[in-house]
C-alpha cells in the first residue's frame, strides 16, 4: 500500500498518511487494510490505535479526505482543465455535473459520512460543518457565473473564455486548494470530500458520489444527444445548472456562524447529527436513485437503514455502559476517599486550632460535584434502561436511536462534565486511571 506522504498532525500522537491515487475498489480495500494493520501493530507495542473521530474533547479529531475524480477507460482525467476547445467544454460540463449532483443529493452525501463518532467532530474547528457546500475557487466560480449570465467569461488575467472557441486559462493548484474549511472542495484536477469519518469505510461515500454524478451526467447526455448545436446546448446546460444549483458553491469560511445563516437562506440542509441524516434514508428519492442505476435494491436500502440506525444505538449503549461502570467502580470511590481524607485533615487542624478554610472550601466544592455526578449516574441508568426497553424491531428502530441521542447521550455528556472537573481536583495518587495529560504526553 504505497503512500505519498506520512507526517504528524495537529493533535499529540496524531498522524496522517496519503495513499497513492488509484481506482475506487482498490483504494477502498487498501484503506480497510491500513486500518487493520494499524490496529494490529499498535497492540504489538502495547499501544492502542484510536480510529475514533473524536477521542479527546477539546483536541482535534480524526477523519478521512476522499479524493475523487472520474477518468475515461484510456486514463483521461475528466476533471483536468482543458487545453483545447473540446476539452474545455468537457471539463466545464463535468464540473457542472458535480454541482448538480451535490446540490440535488446533499442529504444523501451527508448521510454517507454519518456515524456517532463523527457527530462529535463535524462543525468543530478542525472539521467541516454538517452543511454540504462546494468550494470552487474564485477563478472557476467567476467563469461559471459569467457563462450562466451570458457574459464573456474572463479569468483574472483578463483572458476571454468562450465554450467551444477558446481554451481554459491555467487554474493553478494554489488557486483552488486554499479553503481547508470546505466539506467538498475542487483541488485542481479532483474533488476532495472531507467529511468521511476516521473509523468508516470509504466505500459508501465513493459509491454515493459515483451514483449521483452518473445521474447528472445521464441527464446532461440526454440533452446533448437531442440537440443540433452542441455549443449552444452546452452553454444552456451550464446556465441552467448554475441557476438551479449554483447555491451549493461557497468559497468562504465554512466554520463561521454567518455561513450557517446564509446556508439556511439558500435552502441548504443542515443535518447536524446522524439521526437527522438517516431520517429520510428510505424515502422515494433515495430508493429511486439507487434502483434506477442498479446500485441498491429497495430491500438493500432498507437493510442498510436498519443496520446503520441499530449500530448507532448500540454504540451509544456501549459508551453509556462503559461510563457507568467507570464512574461507579473507579471515579466515585476515589472521590469519596479524597473527601474522607479532607474531613480527617479538617478535624485534625481544628483540634490544634489551625486554619482549615481551604480544606473546607475544597471539601464543599468536591462534595457538590460528587453529589451531582452521583445523581447524573442514577439518571443515566434510568435513561439507558428506557432506551433499552424500546424494541429493536424495524418499526421502532428510529425511535430507539432518537432516545439514545436525545436522552442517553445528553445525560452521559452531563456526567462527563462533572467527572472532568473532579479529575482536575483529585490528587493523581488517588485518580484510578491515567489523566488526560498522562495519555497525551506521558505514556
Amino acid at each position: 500500500i504505497a503512500a505519498t506522504t506520512k507526517h504528524n498532525e495537529v493533535a499529540p500522537s496524531q498522524f496522517e498518511m496519503a495513499p497513492i491515487f488509484t481506482t475506487t475498489k482498490i483504494a477502498a480495500d487498501q484503506n480497510q487494510l491500513v486500518m487493520e494493520i494499524l490496529d494490529k501493530v499498535a497492540l504489538r507495542h502495547d499501544l492502542v490505535c484510536l480510529l475514533h473521530e473524536k477521542p479527546y474533547i477539546g483536541i482535534n479529531g480524526s477523519g478521512k479526505h476522499l479524493n475523487w475524480s472520474l477518468s475515461t477507460d484510456n486514463g483521461m482525467n475528466l476533471l483536468e482543465p482543458g487545453k483545447t476547445p473540446h476539452e474545455n467544454a468537457q471539463f466545464l460540463l463535468m464540473i457542472c455535473a458535480l454541482i448538480k449532483a451535490i446540490d440535488r443529493h446533499a442529504d444523501i452525501l451527508r448521510r454517507s459520512a454519518a456515524n456517532s463518532g463523527n457527530d462529535h467532530r463535524l462543525g468543530s474547528n478542525e472539521a467541516p460543518p454538517a452543511i454540504i457546500s462546494i468550494f470552487m475557487g474564485d477563478e472557476l466560480t467567476k467563469i461559471l457565473e459569467s457563462i450562466a449570465k451570458g457574459e464573456k467569461a474572463t479569468s483574472k488575467s483578463s483572458m476571454n473564455i468562450e465554450i467551444g472557441v477558446d481554451t481554459m486559462p491555467p487554474l493553478p493548484k494554489d488557486n483552488s486548494d486554499r479553503n481547508r474549511t470546505s466539506p467538498f472542495a475542487f483541488t485542481g484536477n479532483k474533488f476532495e470530500f472531507r467529511m468521511v469519518p476516521a473509523s468508516s469505510t470509504i466505500s459508501v461515500p465513493s459509491f454515493v458520489l459515483n451514483t449521483i454524478v452518473a445521474e447528472a451526467l445521464d441527464e446532461m447526455a440526454t440533452r446533448l444527444e437531442k440537440t443540433k448545436d452542441i455549443h449552444l446546448e452546452t452553454k444552456a446546460i451550464i446556465r441552467d445548472i448554475m441557476e438551479e444549483h449554483g447555491r451549493i458553491i461557497f468559497n468562504g469560511n465554512n466554520y463561521s456562524d454567518e455561513w450557517v445563516k446564509e446556508a439556511e437562506k439558500r435552502g441548504l440542509p443542515n443535518l447536524r447529527t446522524t439521526i437527522e441524516a438517516f431520517k429520510n434514508f428510505t424515502d422515494d428519492k433515495s430508493i429511486g436513485l439507487f434502483e434506477k442505476y442498479k446500485v441498491l435494491t429497495k430491500e438493500e436500502v432498507h437493510a442498510r437503514y436498519e443496520i446503520y440506525i441499530d449500530l448507532y444505538s448500540m454504540q451509544i449503549n456501549v459508551e453509556a455502559k462503559a461510563s457507568l461502570d467507570m464512574v461507579k467502580s473507579l471515579y466515585l470511590p476515589a472521590v469519596i476517599q479524597f473527601t474522607k481524607e479532607l474531613a480527617e485533615t479538617i478535624k485534625q487542624l481544628e483540634a490544634v486550632k489551625g486554619s482549615s478554610v481551604v480544606q473546607k472550601e475544597l471539601l464543599a466544592k468536591v462534595s457538590v460535584l460528587l453529589e451531582s455526578a452521583y445523581r447524573k449516574t442514577e439518571k443515566l441508568e434510568t435513561e439507558l434502561e428506557k432506551a433499552y426497553q424500546i424494541p429493536r424491531d424495524v418499526s421502532q428502530c428510529f425511535k430507539r436511536a432518537t432516545q439514545y441521542r436525545d436522552k442517553v447521550l445528553m445525560t452521559m455528556n452531563g456526567l462527563r462534565e462533572d467527572i472532568d472537573k473532579l479529575e482536575a481536583i483529585i490528587p493523581r495518587r488517588l485518580w484510578p486511571v491515567p489523566t488526560y495529560a498522562d495519555i497525551l504526553f506521558s505514556l
